[in-house]
Parts: C-alpha cells; sequence; structure tokens
C-alpha cells in the first residue's frame, strides 16, 4: 500500500483523499528515513501539527533530493493545507516542485502534481483557500514551462481557467480561454483531434460563462461548434455542462421540445459520471415538460424513474401531477409550501410562465357556466389578485379563446353568447341575398325596368312598401341595426333577444 493510499484511507471521512494516486514502488531508502515517515503517518490523524514537522523532518534526512523527500513534502502539504496554514503550504509546494526535474519520473511527478491539485480544488471552500490554490496553479504553470510537460501545462491552465469562472473573473477568464484555444489548435488554426477532450473542456466553461451572462448569441455559436467535435472521448460530466446550458439557451427562446432533449441528456451525463447536479438537471426537466403541456410522465423513462421517489425531487414530482391533472388548488399548494424550490433562480425565472398556463386553463373551466361574472368573483375562487385576473381575461380576448367586454368600471365581464351571434350572422347573410336578388331583378335586369309603377303592376302604395322593405334589409345588412340586448345563455330571458 502507498504513503497515498494510506492518506485516502484515514481521511476519507473528511473527504480529503486522492484519487487514483498509486505510488505502486518499493519503500526500500534508508532504515531512518523510512521510519521518520511511517511514525509521521501514525501521528497525522490525533496530532497533525507534530506530523508535520515530522514530515518535513524527512528531506532533510536526505543526502539528495530523493523519492522520499518528495514523498515527505506531499503530506506535509495536504496537512497544511487541511489545517489552514495555506502560507506553509504554498512555500513547501515550491520546494517540492524542485523535485520534479531529477528526484522522480516524470510520470509520477505528474500524477503526483495532478492529484495534488485536485486536493486542493476540492478543499478550496473560502477565499483564502481560493487564493492558496491560485498560488499552486501559478507556482505549477512557472515549474513545468520549461519542461515541455504539455499535458500537465494545459490540465494546470484548465484549472485555473475553472477557478476564474468560478469567482466569476471574466476578464481573466476570457484570457485564459483564449490561450488555451491556440494551444489545442493545429499551426493552421484548425483544432487538433488529439486534444479534442481539452478542448470540449475550455468550451463547457466558455459556454458557462456566456449562459451566466446571458449573452445567447455567443452561446449558441460555442454550442453548436461544442457539439460537433468528434475527436474526444468527453468526460460525461463536461458533456453534462454543455448540454445543461444547451438547455437554458433553448429555455430562454421558449423552445421547450429542444430545451428537454438537451436537459434530458445533461441529466443522463451527469447520473453517469456521478454528479450531483444531476439532481437539479432533472427538475429542469421537469419543468420543460409542464411547458411543452405534456400529459407524458418525465419520470416513466428507464433513466429517471429511480429518482421518482427521491425525496430531494418530491415537490417537482407532485408540482407536474398538480399540472398534468388541471389540479390549480394542488399546484398552487405544493408551491407555497415548498418555497426552497425558487431558491434556484432558473426555476424561479420560468415557474411564472406554467403558474400562468395552469391559472388561465383554471379561469377557463371556471367561467365556462356563466354569460356574466364579476371579477372579485374568480379571484376569490382562486386566490390571485383582481389585477391578475383581468390580464389573464385579456388574454383570453386577445387570443380568441373567450369572446366578451371587460367593463372595468363595475368589475365585470360579460361573454358574448355564440347562439345569438350565429343567428346575427345568418340574418345578415339573409339580407345580403335578398339585396343581391332585388338588383340583379329590378334594378340590373333589362326586361324590368318600368317607367313607371303603374307599369309594374302596383298601386302607388304598394310601389313605394318595395324599396322601404329592401331598404330596411339593406340597411340590417350594413350594420344599422339596434343592436343586440342579451344577458344570459339557452331560453327564456337566457336567450338572444334582438331589439
Amino acid at each position: 500500500m502507498s504513503d497515498d493510499d494510506d492518506f485516502m484511507q484515514d481521511s476519507d471521512a473528511e473527504e480529503y483523499d486522492f484519487e487514483y494516486e498509486d505510488d505502486g514502488e518499493e519503500e526500500d531508502g534508508d532504515v531512518d528515513i523510512e521510519n521518520k515517515y511511517y511514525n509521521a503517518k501514525q501521528m497525522k490523524s490525533e496530532y497533525p501539527a507534530e506530523a508535520i514537522e515530522e514530515f518535513l523532518e524527512v528531506p532533510k534526512l536526505e543526502q539528495d533530493k530523493g523519492e522520499w523527500g518528495f514523498k515527505g513534502l506531499k503530506q506535509a502539504i495536504k496537512l497544511e493545507f487541511k489545517t489552514g496554514k495555506y502560507d506553509e503550504a504554498v512555500e513547501h509546494y515550491k520546494e517540492l516542485l524542485t523535485y520534479v526535474k531529477s528526484a522522480v519520473t516524470r510520470n509520477y511527478s505528474e500524477k503526483s502534481i495532478n492529484n495534488m491539485l485536485d486536493y486542493i480544488e476540492k478543499g478550496s471552500d473560502d477565499p483564502q483557500a481560493r487564493k492558496c490554490m491560485e498560488d499552486f496553479y501559478s507556482q505549477t504553470l512557472e515549474s513545468f514551462q520549461s519542461t515541455n510537460n504539455e499535458r500537465l501545462w494545459l490540465k494546470t491552465n484548465i484549472k485555473l481557467a475553472k477557478l476564474f469562472l468560478d469567482r466569476k473573473d471574466y476578464t481573466s477568464l476570457m484570457k485564459k480561454v483564449r490561450e488555451l484555444h491556440r494551444a489545442c489548435e493545429r499551426e493552421d488554426g484548425t483544432d487538433d483531434p488529439n486534444k479534442g477532450t481539452y478542448s470540449l473542456e475550455v468550451y463547457a466553461m466558455e459556454i458557462q460563462m456566456y449562459a451566466d451572462t446571458k449573452n445567447n448569441k455567443q452561446l449558441k455559436r460555442l454550442y453548436e461548434r461544442a457539439l460537433k467535435v468528434r475527436s474526444a472521448v468527453p468526460h460525461p460530466k463536461i458533456m453534462g455542462i454543455i448540454r445543461e446550458c444547451g438547455g437554458k439557451m433553448h429555455m430562454s427562446e421558449e423552445n421547450w421540445k429542444d430545451a428537454q432533449s438537451d436537459f434530458f441528456e445533461s441529466f443522463r451525463n451527469y447520473d453517469e459520471a456521478g454528479s450531483l447536479q444531476r439532481i437539479q438537471v432533472l427538475k429542469y426537466l421537469v419543468l420543460t415538460t409542464m411547458l411543452m403541456k405534456s400529459d407524458i410522465n418525465p419520470f416513466e423513462s428507464q433513466e429517471t424513474k429511480p429518482y421518482k421517489g427521491d425525496a430531494r425531487i418530491a415537490a417537482m414530482t407532485d408540482l407536474v401531477d398538480a399540472y398534468q391533472r388541471d389540479d390549480i388548488q394542488k399546484y398552487e399548494s405544493v408551491l407555497h409550501n415548498n418555497t426552497d424550490l425558487l431558491a434556484d433562480p432558473f426555476i424561479a425565472e420560468n415557474i411564472d410562465e406554467v403558474t400562468r398556463n395552469m391559472r388561465t386553463k383554471a379561469v377557463l373551466k371556471l367561467i365556462a357556466p356563466y354569460t356574466r361574472f364579476r371579477l372579485s368573483f374568480i379571484s376569490k375562487q382562486l386566490s390571485i389578485s383582481i389585477p391578475e385576473v383581468q390580464d389573464i381575461l385579456g388574454f383570453l380576448i386577445v387570443s380568441k379563446k373567450v369572446r366578451g367586454r371587460i367593463n372595468q368600471h363595475e368589475g365585470t365581464m360579460e361573454i358574448d353568447d355564440a347562439a345569438d351571434e350565429e343567428r346575427l350572422l345568418a340574418m345578415q347573410k339573409w339580407s345580403s341575398a335578398v339585396t343581391t336578388l332585388y338588383q340583379t331583378v329590378f334594378k340590373d335586369g333589362e326586361g324590368f325596368k318600368p317607367s313607371s309603377s303603374a307599369d309594374m303592376g302596383l298601386a302607388d302604395d304598394q310601389a313605394d312598401l318595395v324599396p322601404s322593405v329592401l331598404g330596411r334589409v339593406a340597411a340590417r345588412n350594413t350594420g344599422q341595426k339596434r343592436g343586440p340586448a342579451f344577458q344570459g345563455r339557452g331560453g327564456g330571458k337566457g336567450g338572444g333577444v334582438f331589439a
């Protein structure tokens, strides 16, 4: 068992560990050095300060820089960082980097340094720790600049760019991203297929930046370009990030279908990577299902089904269930009792559209039996404000889902009766037909142009009657009518009555 494996076992509970590091070599140094090193390892869990001193003694016992000194410094740096001694950690990290050129092999040093940086990144949860992490990155880049170790240079620069992204230092991020893009290109400016994985990581950070700043034009350009990279075998977490940002981009364009597709792919990739972000993206997937007005249960797929009963998404599960059943009371109750749902700015920004759709359907259902009602009635039934009721009714009128008029002064609305409208339309058509017949037969017909009423065989009072009747019909056809006076649906007083 290597020294790093042992460190992982001792610190599992505190989540300070290396991943995949295995020295894999016999520790065959001087007995005194070996005893000093293992004695320090036994002390580090209970007496970290004393263990640090012991680890730092190991390099001093070596005549020339060697593997034991490298290991001792590694352990001391990790403990110093863990206990908040950041200045000491940075100072000893500089010393550690002097070992990589000759004291240890290139592969071993690269793996050790990369794992050290991963370890530091995981523990950087306060400003001082992040400052320490930035110093580590800078020292690493400076040290390996002359060693022609391009792989470590790329990995470290990507970590540094991610640090800029996390603290929203977009100016520094853009500068670093341009540098990384150049490093991942051939001399002719085309993407180097051998560096496709690194290119995707850079694209992912740049896409996140444009998603955060809501620059959809640049986001869309990079998103489409990233999806065309075929030479890489990307980490699923990177593809999860790219697809998540793509889904948010489609949401901003109200392209619900493509947003749903991207969120599903993002969830699948995050799930494969074991990332906790899969839960948040699953919430986004449920959200798009409601925005699409889909009756398909988002938890019916093989990938999402195991999460249907997960307590972390129980609120979203209840919400989509209420939405698909048109249960406005349950929907409002879930939102009211789970205010933490709105803690995510993206959900808070888009849930309003879902709520509006839900309330619009509820208003349509509620007013169906009535031809006249008060806005306060709708307000009370749905527990929403009168201005919001008026806004929803206005939308229904403009979109021609409801035909009626709002009386703001009285706070009422009257619905136009469809039966009365049909009768009026039929009368208008009949009037138009009679007028056309009159013009054809009595006005335009060559054989029917009498010089007087006597020629028509009509008495003077009968002759006056024809244009009078047809004139009234024509007047009604052109809208010169006395107006409908109907107030209800059905027969009796509720029927259409025209004065």
